[in-house]
């Protein structure tokens, strides 16, 4: 791969990785201190370092599909 194809692969990545920043979800406003999918505690950890959550993090991760 020569350097303009190199270039242009790393100007993609660094745009893909912006929009992947962009479009993420911003919390806000008080945790709920259950799960809203599956009922379980919400561990203060969580609800103190993702303001706002609503769910825990293993339904939150299936939510975003990372499963």
């Amino acid at each position: 791969m020569d350097e303009a194809h190199f270039e242009m692969a790393q100007r993609l990545q660094e745009a893909q990785l912006q929009n992947a920043l962009d479009s993420r979800v911003q919390y806000q406003g008080e945790s709920a201190e259950d799960c809203e999918s599956c009922g379980i505690d919400i561990p203060q950890e969580r609800r103190l370092a993702v303001p706002g959550c609503q769910c825990c993090f293993d339904c939150q991760t299936l939510r975003e599909g990372r499963r």
